[in-house]
């Protein structure tokens, strides 16, 4: 089993690609940070932690791609990932393009955590209607794919239409597609069809989870050994890391504080100690 951390990075917290660098000298394998564009000030969806209000790292978030690839540039051999891409707010020929630059960048190592979304708001400045986010997802990857895939590609969908064009670069890696959200038959048809593996926030019910999600992607023609199941925010212990290795989890990722290197550090240090 690998093991990750993910930190709401913000324009006060701790430098990411100082971060990665930290992780990847103590032996941790990969590194994972959110993204939110911006966060309108009328507060019609509630928090997702379910506080009154909203912690400030959300509207102090840095671009993702640009500060994983200045943490690619300096670094080896530690995975980079975004946890989660808000796919649906991106305009899918250039996100493609941004993510086929980072992977080629940084040797293979970017992994595209991805999710739906839940700030309403959000979305709508992006011009997104809630109702439509997971069907935008969907098609927003799969036309990704054709881009990343195709000499000459085309998409036909709902949402995302395009004719044959040319696009480079093409990942001379596969990137690989996590999706992030908690367990049902909505999500696990989405990461069956087109993603390689599931980013579950915490780590309740996934010794029921994962056997099921396993059966659907047998169903669907894949390998079920293949699935990537990539726990975050899971607070971590021996106990807790053996019985994850034991049903499957391929790697679990450890949360870190959004704040300065003086307090991010001793949390790092304690939890690659459980490496040990």
């Amino acid at each position: 089993m690998r093991y990750g951390i993910t930190t709401f990075a913000t324009d006060k917290s701790m430098d990411v690609a100082e971060l990665a660098r930290e992780a990847e000298d103590r032996g941790l394998d990969s590194l994972y940070i959110p993204e939110h564009s911006h966060i309108p000030a009328s507060r019609e969806t509630p928090a997702p932690s379910g506080d009154d209000e909203l912690a400030e790292e959300y509207r102090r978030a840095v671009d993702p791609f640009v500060t994983l690839a200045a943490a690619a540039a300096t670094t080896e051999r530690i995975s980079l990932g975004t946890g989660i891409c808000l796919v649906a707010q991106h305009d899918p020929i250039i996100i493609a393009k941004t993510v086929a630059t980072l992977q080629n960048l940084s040797q293979g190592r970017f992994v595209f955590g991805i999710g739906f979304g839940w700030n309403v708001e959000e979305m709508r400045n992006h011009g997104v209607d809630y109702s439509t986010r997971r069907a935008r997802v969907r098609e927003h990857i799969l036309a990704m794919k054709t881009l990343w895939e195709d000499d000459e590609a085309s998409f036909e969908g709902e949402f995302v239409r395009f004719d044959r064009v040319w696009a480079w670069p093409k990942p001379d890696v596969p990137v690989p597609v996590l999706v992030g959200g908690g367990a049902g038959p909505k999500l696990f048809s989405h990461v069956a069809e087109y993603a390689d593996g599931w980013i579950p926030i915490g780590g309740s019910g996934l010794t029921r989870a994962i056997p099921e999600l396993r059966s659907l992607l047998e169903d669907a023609g894949r390998d079920p050994a293949a699935l990537r199941v990539v726990p975050f925010g899971s607070s971590p212990d021996p106990g807790k890391l053996e019985h994850f290795e034991r049903i499957g989890v391929t790697e679990c990722v450890f949360p870190l504080p959004s704040a300065g290197r003086d307090v991010v550090l001793p949390i790092l240090d304690t939890q690659a100690d459980l490496l040990e």
